[in-house]
C-alpha cells in the first residue's frame, strides 16, 4: 500500500510517501516540508499547501492519504491554521478519488513508539529506525509526516477488519430483527384468526 502522510500546518506542512511491504515492513519513498511565510495572505498560504498536495498526489499516486487529526491545541490560531491546511489537502485527495484517513497524534505516537505520549525526539528516533534511514528526517514536521504514513500502514488492516466485523454484525442484527418482526406478525395474525 502506498500512503501519503501529512502533518498539516501553514508555516510548515510535512508531506511524506511510504510503501508497505510484508508484515510491518515500510519503505520511505519521498519526504518534504512545504513552507509558507507567516506574513503571506492566508488564502495564498492555503493555495500553496493545496498546490503542493496536488503535485504530490499527481506525481506519486498514493492509494490513501493519512492526515493528522486536529482535536485541540493550546493556541486557537495555530489549531485553525492546522485544520485549514488539513482541509485543503483532504479536498485535493477527494478531487482525485483518493481516500483520506485521519489519525490523532496519540494514535500515531503509540503506533510508532509504543507510547501515546512520546515526545518529538522519540518519534523522530523511531521513524529513523523503522525506515532504516541514515539520518533523522528534519525538521520534525518531516518525521511526523513519515510517522503518520507508517501509522496508517500498520493500522489500516486492523481498521478494515473492524469495519468488516461491524458491517457483518449490523447485517446479522438487521436479519434477526426482520425475522423477529415476521414472527410477531405471524403471532398477531394467528391470534386475530382465533
Amino acid at each position: 500500500m502506498r500512503v501519503m502522510g501529512v502533518d498539516p500546518g501553514l508555516t510548515r506542512c510535512g508531506i511524506a510517501l511510504v510503501e508497505s511491504g510484508r508484515g510491518r515492513q515500510v519503505t520511505a519513498l519521498d519526504v518534504d516540508v512545504v513552507r509558507t511565510p507567516a506574513d503571506m495572505d492566508l488564502a495564498k498560504r492555503l493555495n500553496s499547501v493545496y498546490d503542493a498536495a496536488c503535485h504530490w498526489m499527481d506525481v506519486h499516486d498514493p492509494e490513501v492519504v493519512a492526515i493528522e487529526r486536529v482535536f485541540a491545541q493550546h493556541q486557537v490560531s495555530t489549531a485553525m491554521g492546522t485544520a485549514q491546511a488539513g482541509g485543503v489537502i483532504a479536498l485535493a485527495a477527494s478531487q482525485r478519488g483518493v481516500p483520506v484517513r485521519f489519525h490523532t497524534p496519540s494514535e500515531v505516537k503509540a503506533a510508532v513508539t509504543g507510547n501515546g505520549r512520546a515526545d518529538k525526539a522519540q518519534v523522530t528516533a523511531m521513524v529513523t529506525r523503522i525506515l532504516g534511514l541514515q539520518q533523522a528526517p528534519r525538521p520534525a514536521d518531516a518525521a511526523d509526516a513519515l510517522a503518520l504514513a507508517i501509522c496508517h500502514c500498520w493500522r489500516a488492516p486492523m481498521i478494515e477488519r473492524m469495519a468488516r466485523a461491524e458491517a457483518a454484525a449490523a447485517d446479522q442484527k438487521r436479519r434477526y430483527e426482520a425475522r423477529l418482526a415476521e414472527l410477531n406478525r405471524s403471532r398477531l395474525k394467528k391470534a386475530g384468526s382465533q
